[in-house]
């Protein structure tokens, strides 16, 4: 796994899920032990759930260690105004239909398409990426091509 880019805000959204999965390890430890008291654990489902949410947990906190270890912070004022890169905001107008649409570019850990926040790996943001203020971008998507004009690139706030 290579190294992923992420706001402060999005290092820390990943710090605070890691802490909470920490906490519900120790209680499923403790769900664990009781149901082991409980004796014969082949057809006891309250251990066997605990076990296989405490796996569940475990690889979850795995990766977010590993993506934490790994995570260079974007520096929002360092990122260059006017071109499309990971921590900008992309202010786009539909060419055929003159909608604006408006996309941030952040690492697949923080993308939130409900915020307009995308993944930096994903095709739109791949197809924007290096794009400056002024030009056209051909963005290839299951329905088709569109067609975008750059209208603007902001950085995050």
């Amino acid at each position: 796994m290579g190294a992923s880019f992420l706001t402060r805000q999005g290092y820390e959204k990943l710090r605070d899920e890691l802490g909470r999965l920490k906490e519900r390890r120790g209680q499923l430890a403790v769900e664990i032990g009781e149901a082991r008291e409980k004796g014969d654990l082949k057809e006891n489902a309250e251990y066997h759930a605990a076990k296989e949410e405490q796996a569940k947990v475990q690889q979850r906190m795995n990766d977010l260690e590993q993506k934490l270890r790994s995570a260079q912070i974007i520096d929002e004022k360092n990122v260059q105004a006017g071109e499309i890169r990971i921590g900008a905001t992309a202010h786009l107008k539909n060419m055929k239909t003159g909608e604006d649409v408006v996309y941030t570019l952040v690492d697949a850990a923080e993308a939130d398409f409900s915020k307009g926040w995308i993944s930096v790996q994903s095709p739109v943001a791949q197809a924007l990426l290096g794009h400056k203020e002024g030009e056209t971008v051909t963005v290839r998507l299951a329905a088709g091509p569109v067609q975008y004009e750059v209208s603007r690139v902001t950085r995050l706030n």
